[in-house]
């Protein structure tokens, strides 16, 4: 996932403000997650679960994420493509539908763990954060897909 970024901050990095703070929320997220999942380089020293409170921040920056998504860079996407070629208006059809579905993975983790006070009810959690990196790796793939297409029309 880390790598994917990279790849999307090189690529399209000052195309557009909107864009670039974005992808700037997006690397702090997975900053974020790697440490939760105690990941390279972020490697936990015990298997012991992450504190409530830095789960909480995650939860914050992930809900922070998905909805610049969905009310700032998808609306810009969707102007953009408005008197455009037909296939990337079909391509945001098809792939919005499919972002959706991440995103409501995304907000039923925020759901059982974002308010959590402590660590008592975190007996899936180790599971409950692969199945929301699933979401996000589907997610992000999905979201460079519409930015590769806005830029193969020059709308980016």
């Amino acid at each position: 996932m880390l790598k994917r970024q990279e790849q999307a901050k090189q690529r399209w990095g000052g195309a557009h403000q909107a864009i670039d703070t974005w992808l700037q929320e997006r690397q702090l997220l997975l900053i974020e997650y790697f440490k939760l999942a105690g990941l390279p380089p972020y490697d936990k020293e015990t298997s012991a679960l992450p504190a409530a409170e830095d789960v909480r921040n995650f939860c914050g920056l992930l809900v922070d994420y998905v909805s610049a998504g969905h009310f700032e860079i998808y609306d810009q996407i969707i102007a953009n493509c408005g008197d455009k070629p037909a296939e990337t208006q079909e391509l945001a059809a098809e792939l919005f539908p499919l972002i959706i579905e991440t995103t409501e993975v995304a907000l039923a983790f925020h759901d059982q763990y974002g308010n959590s006070v402590d660590d008592t009810h975190f007996d899936d959690f180790d599971r409950h954060l692969s199945g929301l990196a699933e979401a996000l790796e589907l997610r992000m793939e999905f979201e460079d897909r519409l930015l590769h297409a806005l830029e193969q029309h020059r709308l980016l």
